[in-house]
């Protein structure tokens, strides 16, 4: 019998790969910076949210979750005076073309032979409370370009499970900071990290940690066994819901796209620890705790 939850959690790893490089890459801050944007700032939350960012500012924190409000404000305005959204998605969509044909040739063409179907999956998903999926699926899918049109369809899945875990830290009433005190720890990451380079400050971390304290998740400044198991909790949870996309692709095409894409993630991995550093895209990236 197919592990489906475990196919979700592969799926969902090498889906972080395909797509997180593009966030970081020289090409498509290049690219974006050509479009008038002062030295491309803002180039990750503005192309990611691009479908969504005529909705507003907060519409996209709300969306974004772990990501400060400051932050997002700074960039979005800062595009709205140089550039559309539609032109940051545009050449974004460029160097992602560019980027797989350099990076990874050897996938091109047996994953825009997957678009169709990988389309069909991301079009299987609930769309309510699914926000960043929404936005994106409603966008061009170029299917004139059928390798960039696949990474689309994986994009859409993969928001759609970001969406999801989301929804499911609210429903749990884990914060944003919270959450990435829980994933430090959950992947052996240096103290906190991940929720500093979303923007936390002294305060929101002392509150969190003494939230976290309370619930039972903290021992001697660290989050303790208790914690660890929460965090696998929701992981679980997370890939037990999204599994919708790989039911729907089916287990044979799953293996398909994982025999594809599995292998170069190592690759492309590399090119956000060149570009970016050792430790972003955390959802790309395995456990480093002992």
């Amino acid at each position: 019998m197919t592990d489906w939850r475990l196919l979700s959690a592969r799926a969902s790893l090498a889906s972080h790969r395909l797509i997180g490089w593009i966030y970081w890459d020289p090409l498509g801050i290049q690219l974006f910076t050509d479009l008038g944007v002062p030295n491309g700032l803002g180039y990750y939350i503005t192309t990611r949210s691009a479908p969504l960012a005529n909705a507003g500012n907060e519409v996209v924190t709300a969306a974004f979750y772990s990501i400060r409000a400051e932050f997002i404000n700074l960039c979005l305005d800062v595009a709205r005076q140089h550039t559309t959204f539609e032109d940051a998605y545009r050449v974004r969509n460029e160097a992602v073309v560019a980027g797989l044909h350099d990076y990874a040739p050897e996938i091109v063409s047996g994953l825009g032979a997957l678009a169709p179907r990988l389309w069909d999956a991301a079009d299987s998903l609930p769309l309510a409370g699914r926000t960043v999926y929404a936005a994106h699926k409603g966008w061009p899918r170029n299917e004139d370009s059928p390798v960039l049109s696949a990474w689309l369809a994986v994009n859409c899945i993969r928001e759609w499970r970001g969406d999801t875990h989301f929804a499911i830290l609210a429903s749990e009433d884990i914060s944003s900071v919270q959450a990435g005190l829980l994933h430090d720890a959950f992947l052996g990451y240096p103290g906190d990290w991940i929720p500093r380079s979303r923007g936390a400050d002294d305060a929101q971390l002392a509150q969190a940690w003494d939230v976290l304290d309370e619930r039972g998740f903290v021992t001697e400044g660290r989050i303790n066994e208790a914690g660890l198991a929460y965090r696998e909790y929701l992981e679980d949870k997370t890939n037990e819901l999204s599994e919708k996309a790989w039911r729907s692709l089916g287990n044979e095409l799953t293996e398909q796209y994982l025999a594809l894409i599995e292998p170069v993630g190592h690759k492309l991995l590399a090119r956000i620890d060149a570009t970016a550093g050792e430790n972003w895209m955390p959802a790309a990236r395995e456990s480093r705790r002992k």
